[in-house]
């Protein structure tokens, strides 16, 4: 299976020491050597690097994990394949446009027996289920709502309708963002941390890399971290209860459902 790294912060923020323990994921301490990708939403516009080489060994990752891209939202995936050849179209993540926004997908999992009817509006270019799902998600949106942008709690609502529908299928571990903020689906496993004052230091599990928070933040600052395994040796993470769907903004994680019958805990 894939695995997937997400950043969320309440300012511009680089994410190289993240990637860095990720990025070793791809190749080097993990098996996930199918390719790799990254996208940073910058304003309205959004930067994203795809390489279906190991991301260990990846020239172009090794640029990424040393070049400072600040963003608010960040979305990575390193990936093993299960549906879909290994080719730069099957690389997660994904982007398309809608209501004048860019939005970024990468799921981990493997979605059997879905073949949605698509209208033409969203459609694959290669041929992952991941792809698929995510067309079929935004195809969705817009029959839902149009050329009207919903709300926060609108968008919510129907993209944890969409995921209980496409979750039927499968494992279905995702994370999606319109710059805006970031929701993220728990369908086995995902961990977050938010990093905020007092900072303190952090060491990475894969790469025997350690920061001190307090000498690269403010005391304002606030990033929340999403991955599917956690990425330091000295800190605590939360882990998400299996079958959930999570909204973070602004570094925080503002709102939780369940995806699968039982109760899930709301975020303190």
């Amino acid at each position: 299976m894939c695995q997937l790294l997400g950043m969320n912060c309440n300012v511009p923020t680089d994410i190289c020491f993240s990637f860095s323990g990720f990025q070793a994921r791809g190749g080097a301490t993990d098996v996930h050597s199918d390719g790799w990708g990254i996208a940073f939403f910058e304003d309205r516009g959004c930067r994203v690097f795809l390489d279906p080489q190991p991301s260990a060994s990846s020239p172009v990752a090794e640029l990424v994990s040393r070049y400072p891209i600040r963003s608010m939202n960040v979305i990575a995936h390193i990936r093993k394949a299960t549906q879909g050849s290994v080719r730069l179209e099957n690389t997660h993540p994904f982007m398309r446009e809608l209501w004048g926004r860019y939005w970024i997908f990468a799921h981990n999992g493997n979605l059997l027996d879905f073949a949605p009817a698509l209208d033409g509006s969203f459609v694959p270019v290669g041929n992952t289920d991941s792809e698929r799902a995510f067309c079929w998600l935004l195809q969705s949106l817009r029959q839902r709502f149009g050329d009207r942008r919903p709300d926060d709690a609108e968008l919510f609502d129907a993209l944890h309708a969409l995921t209980l529908a496409i979750a039927e299928h499968g494992e279905f571990n995702f994370l999606l963002s319109n710059g805006d903020c970031l929701f993220a689906h728990a369908s086995t496993r995902l961990s977050y941390i938010v990093r905020q004052a007092p900072f303190a230091e952090a060491h990475l599990k894969d790469q025997d890399l350690t920061v001190d928070f307090r000498e690269v933040t403010t005391e304002n600052d606030r990033v929340a971290v999403i991955a599917t395994l956690p990425l330091t040796d000295n800190e605590t993470w939360t882990t998400m209860p299996a079958g959930s769907l999570w909204r973070f903004a602004d570094g925080a994680a503002l709102a939780q459902r369940p995806t699968r019958p039982g109760p899930a805990r709301q975020p303190a």
